[in-house]
């Protein structure tokens, strides 16, 4: 069946809330996004259908994306036919049965308990009431949730549960009451910027296509995600692939195109899967292909999957992989907005950027601008990870602060230890140290502490974090992928790696590190592509807020973090050792020996400063100096 009508559509949104809500008995909804399948979810998910299987009519299972707390996953949300909904996590498939007898008596254990979640209504509530459907705990307590409203909340495998929470509202709104020009409008007038790193705004990149002279244009879904730790548009794709995909077609619309591309790297092997799936079911009711809405606009999507090279997130090395070319930059302009895939002007956003556009349109321009600051609009989806409490896909309005992001939501540092720094942006992006927490992040800010805001990557850093060795390991993965194609990026970030691990084995000097400057801003100043211009920012950023670190590796020939294998060396307390072996297990060299119950002892000839006994000791008593 096509949808023909606005009307039409808000019948099968009614009849997708009656999968949401359930009409007896209780619903458990697990979470099936990457982050809980690797945690476990399949099993809980198995375990579940079995025992509802026993229960008939008194438990249905549902599936769900990321509802973002990753480091608690599997997680399982229940929802009782009262409206009542809380969350659990982590959920293991031993433990579900005993739970699913107290749930369905209507008790909620504390084992395991996040915290509970809105009631559901009896109808659909407008869109943007959603906003407030977050558990009650301290890890969402600042956040807004825009590109990933309706993550957690449906089968993103399930048409009609998007319909249910709003799916399509947006682009109906769009086809029966705005022209091209007036959704171009609404789109500038909201402020977005591009989520893909750069912060381009989003409506001049589209008036830009849309004025551009050609008789086909194209727009372009950038899913490439590279960023070490980070998996925004991952989480984005699995939980709620309409979302990009409505994005889409209202893109299309405003700019006069009828074919689009999602390019996604081929390691998101679950993403592409329910894309494909998404397609097939907006294609199935005609939110895609000839005729859309019964308005006589046609558009129609295509994925092409990536090889997983970083320097195809760069727009015009993108579009050559497209073309079936080598992923190389060339130099702009021409821009791609003006002659971009096969020559023609072409439009190229990230996934977040085009989730957000369907509430632009559906709740307006002005509701949009309210959030964040002057110069940052709305929401944006951070992925956090690293040396914190709490980690997972967290979204907040532009211009919170840095501190509310890594010490509320995060729930700062681990025991024991003492928060140093947050790298923003991924390897291109910079580190910012502790007493500038408070910073707000939008994208002047980062910017003016010489990182970037990027696609949204957060590495958490503590006393246990080198900056040496953290600028050297990002530096390694750029200068890995590196296309190649100019000098300066290619050259230069070897040899600037080339010196960072001598300060990292002890054989640097003062004049290195003036060396590394110099470096890095020419590297800046000459590059191609972004890559190559950012690559510098976390060893210009390190340099100059923890230049004692580099300077204790240089003239005193140790690592304050004790991490640079060279410069430290391993030992027992024998006060604190208890004798228990566990250390003396896991060495991989067979370095510690000793009688059981009795102190240990490593031999530093065979030790490889693995950490391994570091790791396993639970009684403190493996210690690291400086080396000599």
């Amino acid at each position: 069946m096509k949808v023909r009508s606005k009307s039409e559509l808000d019948e099968l949104r009614k009849k997708g809330w009656e999968c949401l809500r359930p009409s007896g008995g209780i619903s458990l909804v697990v979470g099936m996004a990457s982050c809980g399948l690797a945690a476990g979810a399949e099993a809980v998910y198995r375990k579940a259908v079995e025992i509802a299987g026993r229960r008939p009519g008194d438990c249905r299972i549902l599936k769900t994306g990321c509802l973002g707390f990753c480091q608690r996953e599997p997680l399982v949300e229940v929802r009782t036919s009262a409206g009542e909904r809380m969350v659990y996590g982590p959920v293991a498939s031993s433990e579900l049965e005993g739970y699913i007898e107290e749930w369905s008596r209507g008790i909620f254990p504390d084992k395991g308990k996040i915290g509970p979640l809105p009631p559901l209504p009896p109808n659909p509530p407008p869109t943007a009431s959603l906003l407030s459907w977050l558990p009650d705990h301290p890890f969402y307590k600042h956040q807004v949730r825009l590109a990933s409203r309706n993550c957690g909340h449906i089968d993103p495998e399930d048409l009609a549960q998007a319909l249910a929470l709003g799916s399509y509202q947006g682009l109906a709104r769009c086809l029966s009451a705005h022209s091209p020009e007036e959704v171009l409008r609404e789109v500038k007038s909201s402020g977005l910027r591009g989520r893909g790193g750069a912060g381009y705004p989003t409506g001049s990149k589209w008036e830009t296509a849309r004025n551009a002279p050609g008789a086909n244009r194209y727009l372009i879904c950038n899913a490439d995600e590279g960023d070490p730790g980070a998996y925004m548009d991952r989480s984005l794709l699995e939980g709620d692939p309409h979302a990009i995909l409505e994005g889409m077609i209202i893109g299309a619309y405003a700019t006069g195109s009828r074919h689009g591309l999602i390019y996604v790297r081929m390691e998101y092997p679950l993403a592409i899967e329910r894309m494909r799936h998404a397609i097939e079911e907006a294609s199935s009711l005609g939110f895609l292909g000839e005729d859309i809405l019964g308005t006589g606009f046609a558009f129609d999507v295509d994925i092409v999957e990536g090889a997983g090279a970083f320097v195809s997130g760069e727009e015009t090395a993108l579009i050559a992989a497209i073309e079936g070319r080598m992923a190389e930059p060339r130099p702009r302009p021409p821009y791609p907005a003006i002659e971009g895939l096969y020559g023609c002007p072409t439009i190229i956003n990230n996934v977040e950027t085009w989730a957000n556009i369907p509430m632009i349109i559906e709740n307006g321009a002005s509701w949009f601008a309210g959030l964040g600051t002057a110069g940052s609009k709305g929401t944006k989806v951070f992925s956090l990870v690293g040396a914190v409490a709490h980690t997972g896909l967290v979204e907040v309005p532009m211009g919170t602060p840095l501190r509310a992001i890594v010490e509320e939501i995060g729930g700062g540092a681990r025991p024991g230890r003492k928060l140093k720094a947050v790298q923003t942006g991924g390897p291109s992006g910079g580190c910012i140290p502790a007493e500038r927490f408070d910073l707000p992040v939008d994208y002047e800010s980062l910017a003016a502490q010489g990182s970037i805001m990027g696609s949204g990557g957060m590495v958490v850093l503590d006393d246990e974090s080198c900056m040496v060795d953290i600028a050297r390991y990002f530096l390694d993965f750029t200068r890995s992928e590196s296309c190649g194609k100019c000098t300066p990026c290619r050259e230069g970030l070897d040899r600037m790696l080339h010196i960072l691990e001598n300060i990292a084995d002890g054989k640097g000097t003062e004049q290195d590190l003036d060396r590394l400057i110099d470096m890095s801003l020419g590297i800046k100043d000459a590059s191609l592509c972004g890559l190559g211009k950012s690559a510098p920012n976390p060893i210009l950023t390190t340099l100059n807020d923890f230049r004692h670190e580099y300077l204790a590796h240089v003239l005193d020939r140790s690592c304050p973090a004790g991490v640079c294998k060279a410069l430290i060396t391993y030992g027992i307390d024998s006060g604190a050792c208890s004798g228990c072996e566990a250390c003396a297990k896991f060495c991989p060299t067979g370095a510690i020996s000793g009688e059981k119950d009795l102190p240990h002892r490593i031999e530093v000839e065979k030790c490889v400063k693995c950490g391994a006994c570091r790791e396993v000791c639970r009684f403190e008593a493996i210690r690291v100096g400086a080396a000599g």
